[in-house]
Order: C-alpha cells, then structure tokens, then sequence
C-alpha cells in the first residue's frame, strides 16, 4: 500500500505564494505518476497538475498554467505544487493522489491512492 500526506496550505492573501508537498511512503516503486486535485465546497474535484516519476513529465491545467508547477524529488518520495500569485477561486482543499497509469492522467479515475488533503484558503 501507499500512504500519501500532504502538507503546505494554509492561509494567504490574494497575490501571495504558497508550497504544498506530498510525502509518499510504502510501495512506492510501482508508482508511475502523481497528480494534484482540488475541491472547493459544493463544486466538482477538478485537476491541477501531474507529473510523471521517471522522466519528470508534466501536465497543469490550462487555466491554472503560469501561476502553478508541479515538481518531484524521486529520491525523497515526494511531490510539491507551487502556487503563485494565488487568487480567492483557488481557495479549496488540495489533494495528492498517486497513478499507476504510465501516462500522466486528468482523471481522478486513474488514481488509486490519496492523501487527507490539505486547506488552501485564500483571502482578497
């Protein structure tokens, strides 16, 4: 199995930074790609950005492309999403999942494993 924590949210003002980081742990050798979800109350999960463990490929949403990036570190088992000049409408709970889809996936269907979440609230 695979235990995934995300850490990182917190509150900010509109314009400000933030840096989420998501740990794995257990088997993740047979892991392909992990991606960044977001859900807000009472809206859909929408996807953020994913990336590809072994040759770093990454995908972000077209609305959300210049203001995030997705990165990794294979060596501490862990993603981060940087978000900048971040707005209100990105105030939502993020979410870390992990893929063992050898493409770098859009849908929460081709994720298997999920982290708690954590809270990005950001203020005008």
């Amino acid at each position: 199995q695979v235990q995934l924590v995300e850490s990182g949210g917190g509150l900010v003002q509109a314009g400000g930074s933030l840096r989420l980081s998501c740990a794995a742990s257990g088997r993740t050798f047979s892991s392909y790609a992990m991606g960044w979800f977001r859900q807000a109350p009472g809206k859909e999960r929408e996807f953020v950005a994913a990336i590809r463990w072994s040759g770093g490929e990454t995908l972000v949403a077209d609305s959300l492309k210049g203001r995030f990036t997705i990165s990794r570190d294979n060596a501490k088992n862990t993603v981060y999403l940087q978000m900048n000049r971040l707005k209100p409408e990105d105030t939502a709970v993020y979410y870390c999942a992990r893929s063992q889809v050898v493409a770098v996936p859009t849908t929460p269907f081709a994720y298997d494993s999920w982290g708690q979440g954590t809270q990005v609230t950001v203020s005008s």
